[in-house]
């Protein structure tokens, strides 16, 4: 690594591939645009499945690609149109940039662009590198009281608000999450902040239980190998949820979560897919029909998901911090992936350069 390099990077050229690389300063491409001295990075599991396999689905690394897209930064150049933005100012960046003229985009759905271009997915780079572009608008201005280790946590939690909206959690509910994971602990305590009344948290691993009933939970379920209506029950039974839970909400996208989530959620509840696993699975499809289950999924985040998720931390309404269970120096950014894949803490930051 270079005292001098520019925009220093972290590029992936293949399958356990990475090196450190000096790009160029990017553009600004538009009057609209800022450039953003990234600070602090999250590692997502997404990062680490491109670095673990060179693809997810349908998008392979076929060129060398920056990685990183949990962001926050300093902005240390502004175009000639921002209004609502300035030099030093400390931001969220949220790390996708929606071409604004399709369907969706113009339906307000731009988490469904059809030419997305989003960070560190091919063919885009990521955030891992000293400097970042992006629209003004997509760049959330931090108060005060929110630092930049907590900004970087912004994207999780952006997801974890558009899964609970998905699910229209209500004061009083019962919300029941598989995954104990950062996106589902987030959406635990999203869920609390919607004033559902009995959260359960649903994992294999015993210590991420005994987090996540620290952090937000009301009560814990480890499942047993078992039958999805057997384990069900037990989880129906044991927190006195009735005819099943309002909502469920799959954030581990593992199909024995998915067969017993579907079998918890009462007759007219809502069911949310937040996890993605496999292509395809099997599904109780008799009980989604039978219950009229209202069953959706939940894709990024949208319109609104990182303004509400800066303002729940800004009002001490969710707390990420505690998530935050390392920091480790840019020059350590392998190590910390290979961390992370070994499944250490919870939420893992890269410093800036």
């Amino acid at each position: 690594m270079s005292a001098n390099a520019q925009n220093l990077s972290f590029v992936l050229e293949g399958i356990h591939q990475v090196k450190f690389e000096d790009r160029p300063i990017p553009e600004l491409k538009s009057p609209h645009d800022v450039l953003v001295n990234v600070k602090f990075t999250g590692i997502c599991g997404s990062d680490v499945h491109y670095w673990e396999h060179g693809s997810i689905g349908q998008f392979v690394v076929k060129e060398p690609m920056v990685l990183g897209h949990e962001s926050s930064g300093v902005i240390s150049k502004v175009g000639s149109a921002v209004t609502t933005l300035k030099v030093g100012d400390h931001v969220a960046m949220e790390p996708g940039t929606p071409c604004r003229r399709c369907e969706p985009c113009k339906a307000g759905k731009y988490n469904l662009c059809e030419n997305m271009a989003f960070a560190a997915t091919p063919p885009y780079d990521g955030t891992l590198a000293r400097y970042y572009v992006l629209p003004e608008d997509f760049c959330y201005k931090l108060p005060g009281n929110i630092t930049l280790q907590e900004g970087a946590v912004m994207e999780p939690l952006g997801v974890a608000v558009h899964i609970v909206k998905q699910a229209n959690v209500s004061p009083g509910q019962s919300v029941v999450v598989f995954g104990a994971g950062p996106v589902g602990l987030l959406c635990c305590t999203v869920a609390k902040a919607f004033g559902a009344s009995k959260i359960i948290a649903v994992d294999i691993q015993k210590p991420r239980l005994e987090f996540a009933r620290k952090y937000a939970a009301t009560a814990t379920f480890e499942p047993a190998k078992a039958p999805a209506l057997e384990n069900a029950s037990q989880i129906i039974k044991d927190n006195e949820l009735g005819s099943g839970a309002d909502v469920v909400i799959d954030a581990s996208g593992a199909e024995p979560s998915i067969h017993t989530g579907i079998h918890l959620v009462r007759p007219g509840g809502t069911y949310v897919q937040g996890g993605m696993g496999r292509s395809e699975i099997t599904f109780p499809i008799m009980a989604a029909c039978t219950k009229e289950l209202n069953v959706k999924g939940s894709f990024r985040y949208g319109s609104g998901d990182y303004k509400l998720a800066v303002d729940l931390v800004a009002s001490g309404k969710v707390n990420v911090k505690e998530l935050i269970t390392g920091v480790v120096q840019f020059e350590d950014a392998e190590q910390a992936f290979k961390e992370v894949k070994a499944g250490k803490g919870i939420k893992t930051l890269i410093a800036g350069v």
